[in-house]
């Protein structure tokens, strides 16, 4: 769902060159999902198990240090159009890959924070964008439970993606028809139906009684929107 919302929300266009800096649980997941969407991805990270793990689902991955601007330079990072740093638990390992992309001149530089503190010491140093999995997980968790959504991430900056049960008033009409977006200032990005493949949301898709919703927008309002479901 993040590599999605990178693709359709923030102007991931299909193709461009990705490198995403830590290997982890967050990182590989975006990575390998960006892959699956068309993107050039290079993974970095210095772990070597990581690096031979990733080897072959990745477009590149290669072990190295991200805080040295030479070996970043050396291996082409300054010719990506998307950077995204998910390094896990080390802060400063964060913050100083940070400096080396912006040093580089990379124009989308995206951040997994793991604090306050540390999304606001990004944004300063040249973050465009940072993301809060860990803090928004409360959040998401109620929205789980309150039962109105399957899945659930919210952004900084109010921005949310969200999978919901296709609401009754939606079903047996095309996209175009039900006016999500007029009605609800909501986006459909995509719609998943049982035993078939997702597809792409089209003013011509049809919204069916059991079909799931991938939808993005301000938070509040996928909320309304969800809650119609």
């Amino acid at each position: 769902m993040l590599a999605r919302l990178f693709t359709e929300q923030y102007s991931f266009a299909k193709g461009d060159s990705v490198v995403v800096i830590g290997l982890g649980r967050f990182g590989s997941s975006v990575a390998q999902s960006l892959v699956h969407l068309g993107h050039d991805v290079m993974g970095i990270d210095r772990d070597e198990l990581l690096v031979r793990e990733w080897a072959d689902l990745l477009t590149h991955a290669v072990q190295a240090d991200s805080t040295n601007t030479a070996i970043m330079r050396q291996l082409g990072v300054a010719d990506f159009s998307h950077a995204i740093v998910g390094i896990g638990t080390d802060i400063a390992a964060s913050l100083m890959t940070l400096m080396v992309l912006t040093e580089l001149g990379i124009k989308d530089i995206w951040v997994k924070a793991l604090t306050a503190e540390h999304g606001q010491i990004a944004e300063r140093i040249g973050a465009h964008h940072v993301v809060y999995p860990e803090a928004n997980m409360g959040e998401r968790v109620a929205h789980l439970i309150s039962g109105r959504m399957i899945d659930f991430i919210e952004f900084d900056d109010g921005f949310a993606i969200a999978r919901i049960h296709a609401p009754a008033s939606t079903h047996q009409q095309t996209l175009g028809e039900s006016m999500i977006r007029e009605k609800f200032g909501v986006t459909v990005v995509g719609i998943k139906r049982a035993h078939e493949d997702f597809q792409h949301a089209t003013p011509s898709s049809q919204i069916l009684p059991g079909d799931l919703l991938i939808i993005s927008g301000p938070t509040r309002k996928i909320e309304l929107f969800a809650g119609k479901a």
